[in-house]
Protein backbone atom coordinates (compact mmCIF):
# COMPACT_ATOMS: atom_id res chain seq x y z
CA UNK A 1 0.00 0.00 0.00
CA UNK A 2 1.12 3.47 -0.63
CA UNK A 3 0.58 5.40 1.94
CA UNK A 4 1.34 9.60 2.16
CA UNK A 5 3.92 10.47 5.11
CA UNK A 6 2.52 13.85 5.10
CA UNK A 7 -1.36 12.43 6.07
CA UNK A 8 -2.52 11.03 9.48
CA UNK A 9 -4.89 9.16 7.73
CA UNK A 10 -4.02 5.34 8.17
CA UNK A 11 -5.49 2.24 6.89
CA UNK A 12 -5.87 1.34 11.03
CA UNK A 13 -8.07 4.44 11.02
CA UNK A 14 -10.11 3.78 7.68
CA UNK A 15 -10.50 0.08 8.96
CA UNK A 16 -12.05 1.77 12.32
CA UNK A 17 -13.94 4.47 10.81
CA UNK A 18 -15.65 1.80 8.62
CA UNK A 19 -16.25 -0.47 11.75
CA UNK A 20 -18.18 2.18 13.87
CA UNK A 21 -21.62 3.38 12.84
CA UNK A 22 -22.16 7.27 14.19
CA UNK A 23 -20.50 9.11 11.66
CA UNK A 24 -22.04 7.90 8.43
CA UNK A 25 -19.54 10.03 6.66
CA UNK A 26 -16.54 8.85 7.57
CA UNK A 27 -17.89 5.39 6.86
CA UNK A 28 -18.01 6.54 3.51
CA UNK A 29 -15.23 8.21 2.73
CA UNK A 30 -12.63 5.09 4.51
CA UNK A 31 -14.46 2.64 2.32
CA UNK A 32 -13.66 5.16 -0.65
CA UNK A 33 -9.83 5.17 0.95
CA UNK A 34 -9.69 1.94 1.22
CA UNK A 35 -9.98 1.20 -2.49
CA UNK A 36 -7.89 4.18 -3.67
CA UNK A 37 -5.10 2.48 -1.61
CA UNK A 38 -5.89 -0.78 -2.56
CA UNK A 39 -5.45 -1.92 1.28
CA UNK A 40 -4.85 -5.79 1.42
CA UNK A 41 -4.90 -6.02 4.88
CA UNK A 42 -7.29 -8.86 6.32
CA UNK A 43 -10.10 -6.24 8.36
CA UNK A 44 -10.24 -3.92 6.15
CA UNK A 45 -11.72 -6.40 3.28
CA UNK A 46 -13.89 -7.98 6.15
CA UNK A 47 -14.99 -4.46 6.71
CA UNK A 48 -15.78 -3.43 3.35
CA UNK A 49 -17.28 -7.29 3.15
CA UNK A 50 -19.65 -6.73 5.68
CA UNK A 51 -20.48 -2.95 4.07
CA UNK A 52 -22.12 -4.75 1.30
CA UNK A 53 -24.90 -5.17 3.62
CA UNK A 54 -25.17 -2.02 5.45
CA UNK A 55 -28.82 -0.30 5.70
CA UNK A 56 -27.57 2.81 7.82
CA UNK A 57 -26.40 4.72 5.07
CA UNK A 58 -29.06 5.79 2.62
CA UNK A 59 -29.78 8.54 0.38
CA UNK A 60 -32.74 10.55 -0.43
CA UNK A 61 -33.66 8.19 -3.47
CA UNK A 62 -33.24 5.27 -1.41
CA UNK A 63 -30.00 4.20 -2.24
CA UNK A 64 -27.15 2.39 -0.38
CA UNK A 65 -24.00 4.96 -0.70
CA UNK A 66 -21.78 3.21 1.50
CA UNK A 67 -22.60 -0.22 -0.38
CA UNK A 68 -21.50 1.68 -3.88
CA UNK A 69 -18.11 2.43 -2.29
CA UNK A 70 -17.48 -0.91 -0.99
CA UNK A 71 -18.41 -2.41 -3.64
CA UNK A 72 -15.85 -0.10 -6.03
CA UNK A 73 -13.42 -0.84 -3.24
CA UNK A 74 -13.45 -4.38 -3.19
CA UNK A 75 -12.79 -4.68 -7.23
CA UNK A 76 -9.36 -3.08 -6.45
CA UNK A 77 -8.27 -6.02 -3.92
CA UNK A 78 -7.57 -9.75 -4.70
CA UNK A 79 -9.52 -12.42 -2.04
CA UNK A 80 -11.35 -15.16 -2.76
CA UNK A 81 -14.52 -13.58 -0.89
CA UNK A 82 -14.70 -10.88 -3.61
CA UNK A 83 -16.20 -12.52 -6.55
CA UNK A 84 -19.30 -13.80 -4.58
CA UNK A 85 -20.19 -11.19 -2.87
CA UNK A 86 -20.10 -8.57 -5.57
CA UNK A 87 -22.37 -11.24 -7.69
CA UNK A 88 -24.86 -11.14 -5.00
CA UNK A 89 -24.90 -7.27 -4.90
CA UNK A 90 -26.01 -7.73 -8.63
CA UNK A 91 -29.66 -8.43 -6.87
CA UNK A 92 -29.48 -5.18 -5.05
CA UNK A 93 -32.50 -2.73 -5.70
CA UNK A 94 -29.89 0.34 -5.75
CA UNK A 95 -29.02 0.88 -9.65
CA UNK A 96 -25.22 2.49 -8.64
CA UNK A 97 -24.14 -0.60 -6.44
CA UNK A 98 -25.17 -2.95 -9.42
CA UNK A 99 -23.33 -0.82 -11.46
CA UNK A 100 -20.17 -0.60 -8.52
CA UNK A 101 -20.68 -4.68 -8.72
CA UNK A 102 -20.36 -5.34 -12.07
CA UNK A 103 -17.73 -2.56 -12.43
CA UNK A 104 -15.67 -4.97 -9.90
CA UNK A 105 -16.30 -7.91 -11.47
CA UNK A 106 -14.47 -6.92 -14.28
CA UNK A 107 -11.61 -5.58 -12.42
CA UNK A 108 -11.52 -9.03 -10.74
CA UNK A 109 -11.46 -11.28 -14.38
CA UNK A 110 -13.44 -13.93 -12.89
CA UNK A 111 -15.20 -15.96 -15.24
CA UNK A 112 -17.81 -17.21 -12.52
CA UNK A 113 -19.04 -13.87 -13.23
CA UNK A 114 -20.14 -14.50 -17.03
CA UNK A 115 -23.51 -16.04 -16.29
CA UNK A 116 -24.43 -14.07 -13.72
CA UNK A 117 -23.93 -10.90 -15.61
CA UNK A 118 -25.34 -12.15 -19.06
CA UNK A 119 -28.92 -12.91 -17.14
CA UNK A 120 -29.30 -9.25 -17.31
CA UNK A 121 -28.84 -9.21 -21.40
CA UNK A 122 -31.37 -12.22 -21.43
CA UNK A 123 -34.54 -9.40 -22.43
CA UNK A 124 -32.27 -7.79 -25.18
CA UNK A 125 -32.85 -3.87 -25.78
CA UNK A 126 -36.69 -3.88 -25.74
CA UNK A 127 -36.36 -4.02 -22.01
CA UNK A 128 -33.41 -2.16 -21.54
CA UNK A 129 -35.56 0.89 -21.14
CA UNK A 130 -35.06 3.95 -18.50
CA UNK A 131 -36.26 4.23 -15.41
CA UNK A 132 -39.39 7.32 -15.05
CA UNK A 133 -37.86 10.36 -13.61
CA UNK A 134 -34.05 8.95 -13.02
CA UNK A 135 -31.01 9.47 -15.34
CA UNK A 136 -30.49 5.91 -16.03
CA UNK A 137 -31.57 2.47 -17.44
CA UNK A 138 -33.57 0.08 -15.54
CA UNK A 139 -29.94 -1.66 -15.38
CA UNK A 140 -26.24 -0.94 -16.10
CA UNK A 141 -25.87 -1.89 -19.32
CA UNK A 142 -23.10 0.07 -20.04
CA UNK A 143 -21.32 -1.31 -16.98
CA UNK A 144 -22.50 -5.18 -17.89
CA UNK A 145 -22.09 -5.50 -21.45
CA UNK A 146 -18.13 -3.86 -21.01
CA UNK A 147 -17.49 -6.57 -18.22
CA UNK A 148 -18.46 -9.25 -20.24
CA UNK A 149 -16.21 -8.51 -22.93
CA UNK A 150 -13.40 -8.29 -20.58
CA UNK A 151 -14.13 -11.19 -19.12
CA UNK A 152 -14.04 -12.50 -22.96
CA UNK A 153 -17.64 -14.11 -22.61
CA UNK A 154 -17.85 -15.52 -26.13
CA UNK A 155 -21.36 -17.38 -24.96
CA UNK A 156 -22.34 -13.65 -24.73
CA UNK A 157 -22.09 -12.78 -27.96
CA UNK A 158 -25.64 -13.06 -29.22
CA UNK A 159 -27.09 -11.37 -26.23
CA UNK A 160 -24.94 -8.19 -26.57
CA UNK A 161 -25.06 -7.92 -30.73
CA UNK A 162 -28.67 -6.27 -30.10
CA UNK A 163 -27.15 -3.72 -27.92
CA UNK A 164 -25.30 -2.40 -31.23
CA UNK A 165 -28.82 -1.11 -31.81
CA UNK A 166 -29.89 0.47 -28.45
CA UNK A 167 -31.18 4.07 -28.57
CA UNK A 168 -28.73 5.41 -25.79
CA UNK A 169 -25.43 5.59 -27.93
CA UNK A 170 -23.56 4.59 -24.68
CA UNK A 171 -24.62 1.67 -24.55
CA UNK A 172 -24.22 1.32 -28.29
CA UNK A 173 -20.31 1.95 -28.17
CA UNK A 174 -20.20 -0.62 -25.16
CA UNK A 175 -21.25 -3.40 -26.79
CA UNK A 176 -18.94 -2.20 -29.96
CA UNK A 177 -16.10 -2.53 -27.19
CA UNK A 178 -17.67 -5.87 -26.17
CA UNK A 179 -17.80 -7.37 -29.71
CA UNK A 180 -14.63 -5.89 -30.45
CA UNK A 181 -12.90 -7.84 -27.89
CA UNK A 182 -14.48 -10.88 -28.00
CA UNK A 183 -14.42 -11.52 -31.78
CA UNK A 184 -11.65 -9.17 -33.29
CA UNK A 185 -14.16 -8.20 -36.01
CA UNK A 186 -12.77 -4.89 -37.58
CA UNK A 187 -16.49 -3.64 -37.97
CA UNK A 188 -16.51 -3.31 -34.41
CA UNK A 189 -13.73 -0.68 -34.01
CA UNK A 190 -15.00 1.06 -37.08
CA UNK A 191 -18.29 1.57 -34.75
CA UNK A 192 -15.93 2.98 -32.47
CA UNK A 193 -14.27 5.25 -34.40
CA UNK A 194 -17.41 6.58 -35.94
CA UNK A 195 -18.42 7.34 -32.44
CA UNK A 196 -15.30 9.42 -32.31
CA UNK A 197 -16.98 11.85 -34.96
CA UNK A 198 -20.55 12.36 -32.51
CA UNK A 199 -21.76 15.86 -32.25
CA UNK A 200 -21.17 15.60 -28.54
CA UNK A 201 -18.27 16.16 -26.76
CA UNK A 202 -19.42 12.95 -23.96
CA UNK A 203 -20.14 10.52 -26.19
CA UNK A 204 -17.06 11.41 -27.99
CA UNK A 205 -15.10 10.97 -24.97
CA UNK A 206 -16.93 7.92 -24.46
CA UNK A 207 -15.76 6.39 -27.49
CA UNK A 208 -12.09 7.20 -26.70
CA UNK A 209 -12.73 5.06 -23.91
CA UNK A 210 -14.08 2.49 -24.93
CA UNK A 211 -11.25 2.30 -28.12
CA UNK A 212 -8.64 2.36 -25.78
CA UNK A 213 -10.12 -0.78 -23.97
CA UNK A 214 -10.14 -2.48 -27.16
CA UNK A 215 -6.32 -3.68 -29.18
CA UNK A 216 -7.68 -1.93 -32.46
CA UNK A 217 -4.48 -0.35 -33.81
CA UNK A 218 -6.11 1.08 -36.46
CA UNK A 219 -8.29 3.33 -34.95
CA UNK A 220 -4.98 5.19 -33.40
CA UNK A 221 -4.78 7.79 -35.61
CA UNK A 222 -8.51 8.77 -35.25
CA UNK A 223 -7.97 8.76 -31.73
CA UNK A 224 -5.42 11.24 -31.91
CA UNK A 225 -7.18 13.18 -34.97
CA UNK A 226 -10.35 13.61 -32.46
CA UNK A 227 -12.32 16.59 -30.67
CA UNK A 228 -11.36 16.23 -27.44
CA UNK A 229 -9.03 17.02 -24.70
CA UNK A 230 -5.75 15.47 -25.30
CA UNK A 231 -4.87 13.86 -21.90
CA UNK A 232 -8.07 11.80 -22.53
CA UNK A 233 -6.92 10.84 -25.97
CA UNK A 234 -3.17 9.98 -24.65
CA UNK A 235 -5.52 7.50 -22.16
CA UNK A 236 -7.10 6.01 -24.62
CA UNK A 237 -3.90 5.26 -27.24
CA UNK A 238 -2.00 4.22 -24.06
CA UNK A 239 -4.71 1.62 -23.15
CA UNK A 240 -4.58 0.67 -26.86
CA UNK A 241 -0.77 0.27 -26.85
CA UNK A 242 -0.73 -1.61 -23.28
CA UNK A 243 -3.64 -4.21 -24.55
CA UNK A 244 -1.84 -4.99 -27.79
CA UNK A 245 1.51 -5.20 -26.53
CA UNK A 246 0.32 -7.63 -23.61
CA UNK A 247 -1.62 -9.55 -26.07
CA UNK A 248 1.95 -10.08 -28.27
CA UNK A 249 3.86 -13.42 -28.26
CA UNK A 250 6.66 -13.39 -25.60
CA UNK A 251 8.61 -15.01 -28.79
CA UNK A 252 8.44 -11.02 -30.59
CA UNK A 253 9.14 -8.43 -28.00
CA UNK A 254 10.19 -5.96 -30.61
CA UNK A 255 7.72 -3.54 -31.43
CA UNK A 256 5.18 -3.86 -34.23
CA UNK A 257 5.28 -0.51 -36.55
CA UNK A 258 2.15 -0.25 -35.71
CA UNK A 259 3.38 0.02 -32.17
CA UNK A 260 6.03 2.82 -32.89
CA UNK A 261 2.81 4.68 -35.00
CA UNK A 262 1.07 4.94 -31.61
CA UNK A 263 3.61 5.70 -29.69
CA UNK A 264 4.21 8.56 -32.30
CA UNK A 265 1.17 9.44 -32.01
CA UNK A 266 1.62 9.71 -28.12
CA UNK A 267 4.51 12.12 -28.51
CA UNK A 268 2.75 14.52 -30.85
CA UNK A 269 -0.13 14.79 -28.51
CA UNK A 270 2.06 15.76 -25.36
Amino acid sequence: MDESNTSPYTAGQAIANLQQTEHLGDRYYAAWWLGKHRVQDPAAIEGLLAALGDELDRSPDGGYPLRRNAARALGKVQDLRIVPALIACLDCDDYYVREAAAQSLEMQGDGAAIAPLSAFLTGGINVATAVPGRPHLIHPYEAIIEALGTLGATTAIPLIEPFLEHPVEKVQFAAARALYQLTADPHYGDRLVRGLQANKLPLRRSALIDLGATTYLAGAEAIAKTFAENSLKLIALKGLLENHLRQQSADSPSLTAESQQVMALMDSLL
